[in-house]
């Protein structure tokens, strides 16, 4: 399987014409994603940074859908996606849903998905992806637990020589050490509209409880697809409650 990764890897390279060492990650990549939003973009100093890790973690199992799609809608503008996830991470939460992936506009033929068996083949998947210049981001889903802040380290120094984002999903919080960027507790927030098919735009609780530049804050924020961006969503509304029964797909 990592042999298949690599041969997939090397053939993104050549069909985006970045083959190793061409133009230093392709210098014109922006080095920040910015939310468009005031107060966030101030406190992350102009937008969330390329070329670093950040960590996603929902508040408990049951909101990991809404972390994965605040972790899509990050992502959202990288040209390739990898998602890297853990068999036991797919066996309980399930494998990316393709409506979901459509409302964060996610194209299928820009996304890659791989499974592994362990946490340790994660971060080494990781690692190696987030050298390789074609890939925009990469997402790695862990099931919980610490992790080896070395191989944390060579994560965020590997998304630093690619300018890649590089996202840890996670389904519950952790307090370990971390040379991540930032650190965000993302659940699900009630939508306050409703159409014939349902609920309305998808609503998040974020609450940023790490920055390396400092300041903090939580903002209730809805997905808006038709901008393909986050909006400030006001009046703040609670965290909603964890659902009786949790689906076997993440529904993003």
């Amino acid at each position: 399987m990592i042999e298949e990764l690599r041969q997939r890897l090397r053939a993104l390279q050549k069909s985006t014409g970045l083959a190793p060492g061409a133009a230093e990650a392709q210098e014109a990549q922006e080095t920040i994603v910015p939310f468009g939003i005031e107060a966030i973009d101030d406190a992350l100093g102009g937008g969330l940074a390329r070329g670093a890790l950040h960590e996603i973690s929902a508040p408990g199992e049951a909101h990991l859908a809404a972390a994965t799609g605040f972790a899509l809608g990050l992502a959202a503008s990288a040209r390739n996606l990898l998602w890297i996830a853990e068999d036991m991470a797919l066996a309980e939460n399930g494998a990316p849903y393709g409506p979901g992936l459509d409302l964060f506009t996610l194209q299928p033929e820009r996304l890659l998905t791989a499974a592994v068996a362990h946490k340790r083949d994660l971060l080494w998947t990781m690692e190696e992806a987030l050298r390789c210049r074609a890939l925009g981001a990469v997402i790695g889903e862990l099931r919980g637990g610490a992790l080896d802040p070395v191989a944390v380290r060579r994560l965020s120094l590997a998304a630093g020589t690619s300018g890649a984002l590089a996202l840890l999903l996670r389904a519950q919080p952790c307090d370990d050490a971390s040379t991540a960027a930032t650190r965000w507790i993302v659940g699900a927030a009630p939508s306050t509209e409703q159409t014939p098919f349902g609920p309305g735009a998808p609503r998040f609780a974020t609450e940023l409880i790490r920055n390396r530049r400092g300041p903090l804050g939580s903002w209730i924020l809805e997905w808006r697809d038709q901008d393909e961006r986050f909006i400030l969503a006001t009046p703040a509304q609670p965290v909603a409650a964890a659902p009786r029964h949790r689906p076997r797909q993440k529904v993003a």
